[in-house]
């Protein structure tokens, strides 16, 4: 089922730290909204953070201008890249209980749930630290986990996330990245 848009503006809230792409997957999930004709207004929340600092971006995107100009505290979805973030963050603080929880985790869907006793919207988890391993090498966790997020919300079509990603990433890189984004829309779990 698609996150339902048309009626106003979907935000979203990513967790990751500093250094893991979080910036630049809310950054691509902006761009491809875009490209595919609606308003966006993307923006971190980071001061003087160093590698490895938690870091949050938000998104917001309709189909009608924006004129909301604060971070986002009540959110359509949540996305967080990095599992180790959900020792220090709770994912679902402020999540509409219709909400979209997107986790970088091996638990499954129904685990995450009780864990965070989130009984509404859709819970879903991807494996992405060990896509990016198998396929990138390093732990680049973000795209795939963006491709989790597509599927989950289909708030912008996959392939058009994938050539924005292949804009900015020409070559070998965005080929990696591309490969990483496409297992992770199949292995996605949504519960």
């Amino acid at each position: 089922m698609a996150l339902d848009f048309a009626k106003g503006i979907t935000e979203i809230r990513w967790h990751g730290r500093g250094g893991q792409g979080v910036v630049t997957s809310n950054q691509m999930l902006g761009k491809s909204a875009l490209t595919e004709g609606n308003y966006i207004q993307a923006f971190p929340e980071f001061g003087p953070e160093r590698t490895g600092a938690p870091v949050r971006a938000f998104l917001r995107i309709s189909k009608n201008p924006i004129q909301i100009y604060a971070q986002v505290y009540h959110p359509d979805v949540v996305v967080c890249i990095d599992p180790t973030l959900l020792e220090v963050v709770n994912p679902v603080e402020g999540l509409k209980e219709d909400g979209v929880l997107v986790l970088n985790t091996t638990k499954t869907p129904e685990e995450i749930r009780e864990k965070y006793g989130f009984k509404g919207g859709k819970v879903v988890t991807v494996d992405a630290s060990k896509i990016a391993m198998d396929i990138l090498g390093r732990p680049f966790y973000n795209m795939p986990t963006l491709a989790a997020v597509i599927k989950a919300t289909e708030i912008v079509e996959l392939k058009t996330a994938i050539e924005t990603v292949l804009e900015r990433y020409p070559g070998k890189v965005g080929d990696l990245n591309k490969a990483a984004m496409e297992r992770a829309a199949e292995e996605a779990k949504i519960g």
